[in-house]
């Protein structure tokens, strides 16, 4: 069968794309394969993560190329250089245009660290999400994993995992039971889901 070529968009430390290599490494993605790493920070240490696994890595810079709409098709170009197949958002801090998503539909998922449609859109991500939670005193939070259109957030659900909130919880201690027992188990499963999917409709054509 033919993989599912996979494109992982990081902005930081990479925690998820790790899982994904990992789930890769033991099997859980099988229908895909990750055969490039993008990051919008030359910084991101995630860089060194695909360095370490033997994955293509290339920066695509805003602040170098100018412009949101220069970005994004220099984005646009370097995936279709690469035949990419499924775009995985992990920790990709940049919201892309409906221009964009558009014309990858169905090809891009993002992972969420909350129960959409709580604390989620625009402003919510990293600790935000975690101190909303928490200011707002529910008893369970967790993570989805969506497909991606204009609206931030705002795509078709694929998959969920709750997580329960501890009476002495911070958001630096949620934020990391939510990765461990939510996101690092729930985006490789979607991953090999839609790269399923993808795979499958590439056979037929």
């Amino acid at each position: 069968m033919l993989k599912t070529k996979i494109a992982v968009l990081v902005s930081g430390g990479g925690t998820n794309l790790q899982a994904l290599i990992d789930a890769q490494a033991s099997g859980i993605i099988k229908s895909g394969e990750i055969t490039l790493v993008i990051s919008n920070n030359p910084e991101a240490y995630a860089l060194e993560r695909a360095k370490a696994a033997g994955i293509a890595a290339c920066v695509i810079s805003r602040k170098l190329v100018g412009s949101m709409d220069a970005f994004e098709q220099k984005l646009c170009q370097t995936l279709d250089e690469n035949s990419i197949d499924l775009i995985v958002l992990a920790g990709f801090m940049s919201i892309l245009s409906e221009s964009f998503t558009s014309r990858y539909r169905g090809r891009i998922i993002n992972i969420h660290p909350s129960l959409i449609p709580s604390f989620c859109g625009k402003g919510f991500y990293g600790l935000r999400v975690h101190e909303a939670a928490l200011e707002r005193g529910v008893k369970v939070t967790g993570a989805t994993v969506h497909f991606v259109n204009e609206i931030p957030d705002g795509g078709e659900i694929i998959m969920q995992k709750a997580v329960a909130i501890r009476k002495n919880d911070t958001p630096e201690t949620l934020q990391k039971r939510v990765m461990q027992q939510a996101e690092w188990k729930i985006l490789p499963m979607a991953a090999e889901k839609i790269s399923k999917l993808i795979a499958k409709s590439k056979e037929r054509q």
